[in-house]
């Protein structure tokens, strides 16, 4: 089994298989819990969110998954992790922003802002904060931006294969302005360019060639996707990770593609006080690696005191 080790000043490793090795079965499968799905107006946008009601246990702050690029929202992200997290005690709650199916708006860009206001105002729906909130991918900016902005409704915060600006990094720049072409002039190249891109090579070759031309058609370069896509090239939050006063856990990939780990490392720097955690894997961490991505979101979201810094493990 994987082991992960969490630092409040430095990093953690998650062993996985090698190259070519079966993908780690799951420990278990958790029960689905009571939802209920609610719908809140922010400006133009009628945001469609689910609450997922927690299995018993403590009462708990509720728990925001905020999803990455894609128009299939939250369901794509979040739909294996819910019931684990229900079933570990905690009340989730999964919006679905603009540029989503199940959310309407007047069709204009997409900024951060846009979007954090939008998650701002599902907490505020749902019953209020604190909440502890966590962001994957596209979502991370966003999330950040959130605690930034309403620090009174935001108790702990975890960004997932994050980034803070796209401009600085001429890699990221690229591979999102590929997807905007390929997604205008060439939608199976573009699937096949996020598949390759958002799971690591042990991974792809580890499920065949048949699970993976199976995954290529999950993120079609639909309308909503490429508007999440023209945010994700103008990315920014470089000024407001100061403002961040969440207890944070920054978790990168140490094989991600798509977002380079860096831009993790890069985080857990800028925010003061955070923590770090790296798990051996591609992008999609909760797909490879779901047992260590629930049981590093767990054990940060329930302990109530500080992370212990682990010896040996100074940050980068």
């Amino acid at each position: 089994m994987p082991t992960t080790a969490l630092s409040s000043t430095g990093t953690a490793t998650a062993g996985t298989p090698a190259v070519g090795t079966a993908v780690p079965a799951r420990t278990s499968v958790a029960p689905r819990t009571a939802s209920t799905v609610r719908t809140v107006g922010v400006g133009r946008a009628l945001v469609r969110y689910d609450v997922h009601e927690a299995a018993g246990g403590e009462p708990a702050p509720p728990l925001v998954l905020v999803h990455g690029t894609g128009s299939g929202g939250a369901a794509v992200n979040w739909g294996t992790v819910v019931p684990r997290l229900t079933a570990a005690g905690r009340t989730v709650v999964t919006p679905d922003l603009s540029g989503t199916e199940r959310t309407s708006d007047d069709g204009g860009p997409l900024t951060v802002e846009v979007l954090a206001a939008q998650v701002i105002a599902v907490i505020e729906d749902a019953g209020g904060g604190p909440v502890d909130l966590l962001g994957f991918s596209m979502g991370a900016p966003v999330s950040a931006v959130v605690a930034a902005l309403r620090p009174d409704l935001v108790e702990r915060l975890v960004l997932v294969a994050g980034w803070a600006y796209t401009d600085g990094d001429e890699y990221l720049r690229n591979l999102f302005t590929l997807w905007r072409r390929l997604g205008t002039r060439d939608p199976a190249g573009f699937g096949r360019s996020v598949t390759m891109t958002g799971f690591s090579r042990g991974f792809l070759n580890a499920i065949g060639r048949e699970e993976v031309e199976a995954l290529i058609p999950n993120m079609p370069p639909t309308p909503g996707t490429l508007r999440h896509v023209a945010l994700d090239l103008e990315v920014d939050i470089r000024e407001s990770l100061d403002r961040i006063r969440a207890r944070t856990l920054v978790i990168g990939c140490a094989q991600d593609v798509t977002v380079p780990v860096e831009h993790s490392r890069a985080l857990h720097a800028a925010i003061d006080g955070s923590a770090y955690v790296e798990i051996d894997a591609g992008h999609v961490v909760f797909f490879e690696q779901e047992d260590v991505f629930v049981r590093t979101v767990t054990d940060f979201v329930t302990r109530r005191a500080a992370p212990v810094p682990v010896p040996g493990l100074a940050g980068r």
